[in-house]
């Protein structure tokens, strides 16, 4: 098996588990069956409040039977080592990389409850103290449960099925029909496909991986993978791409990509390496946990060497456990998904799919929205406006055979040419062995004769004449224009023009309002870009750009220091959705590009970006306020429970700290409750 294969299918198969997975202080934190940890958690904390005092005070509902004490030590002991488990392997992760956040804060917080609890309980049945040691067992309980419903409802809330490079993986087939040196066909892996190898591609099937046609013909459809045109002519001498689906004819390709030398796997390195840049934004309940962290730690340290020589061991090391449990996250732990929850739940009313919580967090800092122009900001419905031959080719024979190489296509373009035909019922031709020149246009050939549909751009480019001065005064208007040529000669013109979308303008000003740029990105060319940016009040424009360009330009902007949303709806686009602080996916776009970006558009209105923005502000605002009652009880709750002012007479009992906990756990959720959108 090659090596760039296996790094491939690692990619499919580290991912494959992407619902049970969450982000934590920088990593993946792997969460196994959240709700199933939660609910049998639950189960086994019951009892233990049942059973066990709160901290150190007998409730009236609580009861007690003999070896009862033991069954709450066992169920415990199960809570720690189950429960427990996805918070200190996020505490291992985070000191792995020196960065202690929400993971490490809340592992300290059970490890010191259940190992202090463990202590007292074998001091009281085992050693011959004079007093009673008080446990935190139903403290490590609560802490456990309320930590997982926390974590539950971010994930439940944020996270999809499915995964970006899972539905790539999932473009390409799994077996490849493999000719040997006789012509004999057999099945192989993809997994054991080799560069070099020939292989047959049937009537509606996935083309295996990256090859060149060395027989057949056939319309391929690359609308999942380039997002252009859905039928593209392929004959002998032409590439294919792996991933893509062959239309009827049968095609024998040689096989020049694999792995990590295929298109698709390049394509899903870009998404990875994004995410892995991506990760490293640490969240802000992340950062107030650190700062907590690092606080409990060097209070309770002062508390156990205070109270050491101010009274005994024993009150030392209880205040310093205190410090330590009353440090716990109760409310912080709840305080940011419960605001995500309620936040996604506003944003689902409103047509927008937030998937990454970060999104959010980022949204106040965005100094700059890239987009495109076409769907976007325009209708994407162009309408002919201006036919002009050249020579002796009349109007209805120029029409004809552009519409003879565009019905093989699905760009806009095609269609507005497509319509114009059948306004005026003109008879197209026949056209034959048409493919897509990326970026530029289309070729085929009418009549034994090849003829291609360029672009102004490509034109000048082979230094081909034409008529630059008509070309000038349609663009002016803001029209796209398509040249006929036969070799060097320019057969006619074509100008269409898109129309805006009514709530374009709104948009545009919405965004410079905020001191926010909006950028345009298009492959069309510089003068219809600049028309359509005069339109809607001025813009920066990023014209005549082809797929591989946008990705580059994010990270150019951010070299900068800008921080980019990125609109986009294609495989091409999945990249730059990922690279960028901030990446949309239009709805009607392709999986794998919603599956890249951190916020999904259900409709393809712009106006719906500004409620995003409006939403994450408010939100963010909500999370502001939430970590602030829940690190604020913290604040001050631990030097009080370490007794550092108790020169003063001002010490907070292990019991007032908890009322206050719970005090500061209910005005959290009651805070989120109340977030709303306001347009």
């Amino acid at each position: 098996m090659k090596h760039d294969d296996m790094k491939m299918h690692d990619m499919h198969d580290m991912d494959h588990d992407h619902g049970d997975m969450m982000m934590h202080g920088g990593h993946m934190m792997h969460m196994g069956n959240l709700k199933q940890k939660f609910w049998v958690s639950l189960v086994a904390t019951i009892p233990i409040i049942i059973l066990s005092p709160f901290m150190g005070i007998k409730l009236p509902f609580q009861t007690t039977f003999p070896g009862s004490d033991w069954l709450v030590l066992l169920l415990a002991t199960f809570l720690f080592f189950y429960g427990g488990a996805p918070f200190l392997k996020g505490a291992k992760g985070e000191l792995a990389e020196k960065n202690p956040a929400m993971m490490t804060l809340i592992a300290m917080g059970i490890t010191v409850s259940y190992g202090y609890s463990l202590y007292a309980f074998i001091a009281n049945h085992f050693l011959a103290t004079q007093t009673h040691v008080m446990d935190f067992f139903w403290e490590l309980a609560t802490l456990i449960v309320i930590m997982l419903l926390g974590h539950w409802i971010e994930m439940n809330a944020v996270m999809s099925a499915g995964s970006a490079m899972e539905k790539m993986a999932a473009l390409l087939p799994g077996q490849a029909q493999v000719l040997d040196q006789d012509g004999q066909q057999h099945a192989v892996d993809l997994k054991d496909l080799q560069e070099g190898q020939t292989v047959l591609v049937a009537a509606g099937e996935k083309v295996p991986a990256d090859g060149l046609v060395v027989n057949g013909q056939s319309q391929v459809n690359e609308s999942l993978v380039t997002g252009e045109a859905k039928a593209v002519a392929k004959k002998t001498g032409d590439q294919v791409i792996g991933g893509t689906v062959n239309g009827d004819g049968t095609l024998t390709v040689k096989v020049k990509g694999t792995g990590e030398s295929g298109y698709l796997a390049q394509v899903m390195k870009l998404i990875k390496q994004a995410q892995q840049e991506k990760s490293k934004v640490e969240g802000l309940a992340d950062k107030v946990a650190k700062y907590l962290f690092y606080a409990a730690l060097v209070a309770g340290i002062i508390a156990f060497i205070s109270w050491f020589f101010l009274a005994d061991l024993n009150t030392a090391f209880e205040r310093m456990v205190t410090v330590f449990i009353i440090a716990c996250p109760h409310a912080l732990g709840l305080a940011i998904p419960l605001v995500v929850a309620r936040s996604t739940a506003i944003a689902a009313t409103n047509g927008l799919l937030i998937r990454n919580r970060q999104a959010i967090e980022v949204a106040d800092q965005i100094t700059m929205v890239l987009m495109d122009k076409t769907g976007t900001l325009t209708q994407g419905a162009f309408k002919v406006n201006a036919v002009q031959p050249t020579g002796e080719m009349s109007k209805t024979q120029l029409m004809a055979y552009m519409g003879a190489l565009e019905r093989h296509s699905s760009h806009p373009l095609a269609t507005g040419i497509l319509a114009y035909n059948d306004a005026e019922k003109i008879t197209m031709s026949q056209a034959e062995n048409v493919q897509t020149i990326q970026g530029i246009g289309l070729t085929g050939a009418i009549e034994g004769q090849t003829y291609q549909i360029v672009t102004a751009d490509y034109l000048q480019e082979k230094q081909i004449a034409f008529d630059t001065a008509a070309f000038e005064t349609l663009a002016a208007k803001g029209n796209s224009i398509s040249y006929l040529i036969q070799g060097q000669t320019v057969l006619g013109l074509v100008a269409q023009g898109d129309q805006l979308k009514p709530e374009a303008l709104t948009f545009i000003k919405a965004l410079k309002k905020r001191h926010i740029q909006p950028v345009m990105l298009t492959g069309d060319n510089q003068q219809v870009a600049e028309k359509v940016a005069q339109q809607l009040g001025g813009m920066t424009v990023q014209a005549n750009l082809k797929p591989e360009d946008k990705e580059a330009l994010v990270q150019d902007y951010q070299a900068k220091g800008e921080v980019v949303l990125m609109v986009g709806d294609g495989v091409n686009d999945a990249p730059s959705l990922t690279r960028a602080d901030i990446g949309i996916a239009i709805g009607a776009g392709t999986d794998v590009a919603i599956d890249s970006a951190d916020v999904i558009l259900v409709k393809s209105n712009p106006n719906d970006i500004m409620h995003f923005l409006n939403l994450a502000h408010a939100t963010s605002r909500k999370m502001t306020q939430n970590l602030w009652w829940g690190a604020g009880y913290n604040i001050l709750a631990i030097p009080l429970a370490g007794g550092l002012f108790a020169a003063w007479g001002l010490i907070l009992s292990p019991a007032i700290g908890a009322i206050l906990m719970s005090l500061s756990t209910i005005v959290v959720a009651i805070n989120a409750m109340t977030l709303k959108l306001k347009n």
